[in-house]
């Protein structure tokens, strides 16, 4: 384990962190919510005046027609427009300079992203080339991304990420297989449309992943130690209404009300974490989607019960108050008891969505590999409840490996 004075040390640099956070100024997205909200949007932005946009996208939805009435109301407005469809999960950075090229060709003024949380990180870090002379990569970290970028607005087609609402952007490495992230208050978009009729042809399964990365969100930025009263409210929201719509947004996506209350969710997820940070979930997901390009919602679904299980000794009480906000174990139990009731809850919740308990990907050779990395990410970006070092990061990774394996 690591040395008391090291994680004193580390306690002292996040508290440090958690103050600065708290000053810092935030610009939250202007946002349209509702049936059709997406529209809205698009008049909006006709009227702050931008006569020439990129659409940055992904190919799946381009050919289901997700963006027709978007691109219809485009034309009505006599707003031109380029779409950049070359976005995949995990996008790259080559992926990413491509998508410049279309906008540089075509002397877009703002950027117009329609998609999960791939697309809407491949716009910012678009939109921020286009704003700074250097190369991708060298804006990654925290607060690189000296000139801003485009305006941007963000259509979010999952109910998941909250890209839409955060400072941050996530890159693939694919030279040296690694994901990188870019962090900085300019990454913020302009404004934002939570609209449920996108995300009524999105498949069951991907609508579960989704909502687990949205309440991975939300409960690592509530057992965070960086949380404060304005992201718990934000984080207890969310996480009651994943709660309450995910099951039935999986079963019934034609829903639109269940659409509504998981994209709000999402949403409010992405504002608290923005804030409070997250943790081992999402430093062991991110490798896993760099080595084997697992979906991120689903690596941190699979991820989350086996962090939260080694967090627990250091934030039952926490875990323990959304317990209690989800109605979820029997009233008048200890913190330890409800935080254990509220985990096995997140395991049910993936069962019941076919999410598997292992990554069937993992390699055990890999393991040093992505425990390394995990540390790394945490150490100085995460508050989390419980430090671990790289043994123990190693055996709560190990958990996840095949059977066979």
């Amino acid at each position: 384990m690591l040395h008391a004075l090291e994680v004193l040390f580390l306690r002292i640099y996040m508290m440090i962190f958690k103050a600065v956070t708290a000053i810092m100024p935030f610009k939250w997205p202007k946002v349209f919510e509702g049936n059709q909200s997406s529209l809205d949007l698009v008049r909006h932005m006709a009227q702050k005046g931008h006569g020439s946009i990129l659409i940055v996208t992904d190919a799946v939805l381009m050919k289901l027609g997700v963006l027709n009435n978007i691109l219809a109301e485009l034309d009505k407005l006599q707003v031109k427009y380029a779409v950049y469809d070359g976005v995949e999960p995990n996008p790259t950075v080559q992926q990413i300079e491509a998508g410049y090229q279309i906008l540089k060709q075509n002397n877009a003024q703002a950027i117009l992203a329609v998609g999960g949380g791939s697309p809407i990180d491949a716009a910012k870090m678009i939109g921020a080339r286009a704003k700074n002379e250097k190369p991708i990569v060298k804006m990654t970290g925290l607060f690189r991304v000296w000139r801003g970028m485009l305006p941007l607005y963000a259509v979010p087609t999952t109910a998941g990420t909250g890209s839409e609402c955060t400072i941050a952007a996530v890159v693939t490495d694919t030279a040296n297989k690694r994901k990188l992230a870019a962090m900085d208050l300019k990454l913020m978009p302009t404004a934002a449309a939570l609209d449920p009729s996108l995300m009524v042809g999105l498949p069951a399964h991907i609508t579960a992943a989704t909502g687990m990365d949205a309440l991975t969100h939300a409960v690592e930025a509530y057992v965070s130690r960086n949380a404060m009263k304005k992201t718990d409210e934000k984080a207890v929201e969310a996480t009651k209404l994943i709660m309450q719509y995910l099951e039935t947004a999986v079963a019934d996506g034609s829903n639109l009300e269940a659409r509504q209350k998981m994209a709000r969710a999402s949403h409010l997820a992405g504002i608290a974490f923005t804030q409070a940070g997250v943790g081992y979930v999402h430093a062991i997901a991110h490798k896993f989607g760099a080595l084997y390009h697992t979906p991120h919602g689903l690596a941190n679904a699979i991820v989350m019960p086996y962090v939260l299980d080694y967090s627990l000794p250091n934030c039952a009480s926490r875990l323990a108050e959304l317990a209690r906000h989800c109605g979820i174990g029997q009233a008048g139990a200890d913190d330890v008891h409800l935080a254990q009731a509220f985990v096995q809850r997140i395991r049910d919740m993936n069962a019941k969505f076919g999410i598997p308990t292992e990554l069937k990907d993992l390699k055990a050779s890999d393991i040093p590999e992505i425990a390394k990395s995990a540390i790394g990410e945490a150490r100085f970006t995460y508050a989390v409840p419980r430090y671990m070092d790289k043994p123990v990061a190693e055996q709560v990774i190990r958990h996840m490996l095949p059977k066979a394996a």
